[in-house]
């Protein structure tokens, strides 16, 4: 995580460009792997940790009818939330965490490991949606991963 973290910086800097975050089962962890980077604080703008309903509500305005209607862990969700963190934080990139880590809280339709990625880059905006195995840590450190992967793929684009 940590070499693919600094590349990120790096690449960021070079190209002058912000990068932001709005997590909720990650607990802050994709904010902290750029963060420990040396440097950083030229590139990371801001990073939120989303957890609750009421938090992606009232921060991020996530329409109380979007988490009603699909639940805080869905598409639907998770496009509310990096729309609304890119008119926030006004960087050049934005990207939003929704899952279950577990052990606890999925379901047979959201078992635990069920996570959404979203991405945010000018008017291009992806949303990945990924299974993860494995204990709650695993599940979150899979999905920084994944994340930070996207966010590599989406700068050299």
């Amino acid at each position: 995580m940590n070499k693919l973290s600094l590349k990120i910086v790096n690449l960021l800097k070079k190209k002058m460009m912000t990068v932001s975050f709005a997590e909720s089962c990650t607990g802050g962890l994709l904010s902290s792997s750029i963060t420990s980077i040396n440097g950083s604080s030229k590139v990371f703008n801001l990073g939120l940790v989303t957890y609750s309903n009421e938090a992606k509500i009232k921060v991020l305005k996530v329409p109380k009818l979007i988490i009603k209607k699909y639940g805080a862990v869905s598409q639907e969700t998770c496009i509310c939330m990096v729309n609304n963190l890119n008119k926030i934080s006004k960087s050049n990139i934005s990207v939003s965490i929704t899952g279950i880590a577990g052990p606890k809280g999925g379901t047979k339709d959201k078992p635990v490991g069920l996570v959404y990625i979203g991405i945010k880059k000018g008017k291009k905006t992806l949303i990945k949606k990924n299974f993860f195995k494995g204990k709650r840590i695993t599940i979150q450190k899979l999905t920084v991963k994944n994340a930070l992967m996207m966010i590599y793929d989406i700068i050299n684009n």
